[in-house]
């Protein structure tokens, strides 16, 4: 039955099989629409390098046993490389989200192309403003993100489709672009989180739902936040964030390390570069 499915999805850290994809061919800043990106405006993007970094985290994937599917990469769209916010799997339904920014506007149809060439049914939000950057999901429960990216409408609009869920809204500040880049859940009990950025009322909740392990300013800059949890406590993570990996090794994870540093300098790091589309359900 297993190899019957198409998508599934209950969390953010049961075991990856399937996931999308896109290639930095080409990405560039052309509009600073972040705060990581306004800090890498004048230097900009090594599209070759990025490239081949990225090219590392697909084969990083293959090797943990991750069917990678690639988008094709166009030059009308810049920001592609960061697949998580043009769609999201919930439970064993994809929904393709449209992009609120006018640079990331039309990215939705090359995911759709490639969803139907998979023959991967999905659910088109069309005029619903939400991003998979502000979307996490922990078994009944769906976190989402209250942004510049994701209004409340559009969120009342998917808890109307997902009657058996949860679904919780996190207002953060505008500092941060997606709810991922805050706050990340990395098993049933444990989440990481940059303090300072999530309501309060709405923080309490959290630390009494997980055990919120800390991410300093310093490794926050370099999206430390921003792991991608690929099942039995393997998280894929920056090198330069020795802190969060130390942290993460401590707890048992198996931290694995690869170095997307210039892909970085656009405002997204691991999680933001992967949709998953299939995660085998661990319970």
């Amino acid at each position: 039955m297993q190899n019957q499915l198409k998508s599934l999805c209950f969390s953010e850290y049961d075991t990856l099989k399937k996931v999308v994809l896109c290639s930095p061919t080409f990405m560039t800043i052309r509009e600073a629409i972040n705060e990581t990106q306004k800090q890498f405006l004048k230097e900009n993007i090594d599209t070759e390098l990025a490239k081949k970094q990225h090219q590392q985290l697909v084969q990083t994937l293959e090797e943990n046993g991750v069917e990678v599917l690639l988008l094709e990469p166009s030059e009308q769209f810049p920001e592609q490389v960061f697949t998580r916010d043009i769609g999201f799997t919930l439970g064993n339904q994809v929904f393709v989200a449209r992009m609120a920014h006018d640079v990331r506007k039309g990215e939705e149809q090359p995911l759709i192309a490639l969803l139907e060439k998979e023959q991967i049914t999905y659910t088109n939000l069309l005029e619903d403003k939400i991003e998979g950057g502000d979307v996490l999901i922990d078994r009944n429960t769906i976190y989402i993100g209250v942004s510049n990216r994701t209004n409340e409408t559009a969120i009342d609009h998917l808890q109307s489709l997902l009657p058996t869920f949860e679904v919780m809204t996190i207002p953060f500040t505008d500092t941060y672009l997606h709810l991922d880049c805050v706050f990340n859940v990395l098993s049933e009990n444990e989440a990481l989180i940059f303090p300072g950025e999530i309501d309060e009322e709405k923080l309490k909740m959290l630390s009494s739902r997980y055990e919120l392990i800390k991410v300093s300013a310093e490794e926050q800059a370099t999206l430390g936040t921003n792991v991608l949890s690929i099942g039995n406590k393997r998280v894929l993570s920056l090198p330069i964030n020795k802190e969060v990996n130390k942290k993460l090794r401590d707890r048992g994870f198996e931290v694995i390390e690869v170095d997307i540093t210039e892909i970085i300098k656009s405002g997204g790091a691991f999680r933001c570069c992967t949709m998953p589309i299939l995660r085998e359900d661990s319970r």
